[in-house]
């Protein structure tokens, strides 16, 4: 499918679900949000949440939040901008970890979220009461309010997925990944009614990494029942252009599982939960036996109006698969 995407916004019915990971998921999501507003529903990896100096920290959340309310450091690609280190160099100077850094800024939204946690607020309600409180417009939720937590095992040993991420900054060959809690997880009712919502026009699985940012979501079987058994179209937006990942290390995991770092393998690892995947214009010749219908386009979004763009371009698609289901 290719439609004419300089046409300009397509008319927008009903409400939008979006799975999503850190960065790359949350520039589309904002992308969204510029779009669809109040129609939009993230749901957002828990997988690599973990508790840190005292502290209960969300990374994928605390990414989304910041990026979608406009307080996301540009130049880092994380944490808050405008940010001061004095905190991290106090813990330096008492001789306390500093390998998983946190500004003082960032500080304030770890605290409070600890603090009303542990006075029994569950994290939908923070997230979206944080969300509330810094003016975004979509719905921001965990993906469940359970314990679930990324295991990356290695030949060094399992490793927590911060450890493996930010400490370990990647460097160990990835011999398999799962996600500790998974069967007790439970799916939360803002997500559940969302994806069941009869106003529900598309379900959306943002560039994020497959299999560290979205296979933790998947994991939590309610959620995924939710999405096999949809009733709109599903997409997928690959992170993969031209054989490389625009951040992070997809690509470096791919290639370690023994998975061909190409579209195709995108569609197949999303097979049975999407009806369709989004590529860039340089994978185009590379989607034989995808399985799904396939829409090329300008994934690279390098700021706020390919951002828009690409989300432009991800509704138009949505609303081609509902026409052809019509």
């Amino acid at each position: 499918m290719s439609p004419d995407m300089t046409a300009g916004d397509p008319p927008v019915h009903g409400e939008f679900v979006a799975l999503c990971g850190g960065v790359g998921g949350a520039k589309l999501a904002l992308g969204l949000q510029h779009i669809l507003g109040q129609k939009l529903t993230v749901v957002v990896n828990i997988g690599d949440d973990f508790d840190h100096l005292g502290l209960h920290i969300c990374p994928d959340i605390d990414t989304v939040l910041y990026t979608l309310s406009s307080l996301s450091d540009q130049s880092r690609g994380w944490g808050r901008a405008d940010e001061t280190w004095h905190f991290m160099e106090a813990m330096k100077g008492l001789g306390g970890e500093t390998w998983f850094q946190l500004g003082d800024r960032d500080l304030a939204l770890h605290v409070e979220r600890t603090r009303r946690l542990r006075s029994g607020e569950s994290l939908t309600d923070l997230t979206a009461a944080f969300a509330k409180q810094l003016g975004i417009r979509a719905q921001i939720y965990p993906a469940s309010d359970d314990v679930l937590r990324t295991m990356v095992h290695t030949p060094d040993g399992v490793l927590e997925f911060q450890r493996y991420f930010v400490e370990r900054r990647c460097e160990p060959k990835v011999k398999r990944i799962d996600f500790q809690g998974a069967a007790q997880a439970q799916t939360t009712p803002a997500v559940e009614r969302a994806l069941s919502s009869e106003t529900l026009s598309g379900i959306i699985i943002c560039p994020s990494n497959p299999y560290l940012s979205i296979d933790p979501i998947l994991a939590i079987e309610p959620l995924k029942d939710l999405l096999e058994s949809r009733r709109v179209p599903s997409i997928a937006i690959s992170p993969i252009i031209g054989g490389k990942a625009v951040k992070g290390p997809t690509v470096k995991i791919m290639m370690e599982l023994g998975i061909g770092v190409t579209p195709r393998s995108i569609a197949h690892h999303y097979a049975g939960l999407i009806d369709g995947l989004v590529i860039d214009d340089q994978d185009a010749m590379d989607t034989e036996g995808a399985d799904v219908e396939v829409f090329t386009t300008d994934t690279l979004m390098i700021d706020l109006d390919t951002r828009v763009n690409l989300a432009r371009s991800v509704l138009a698609f949505i609303g081609e698969l509902s026409s052809a289901k019509s």
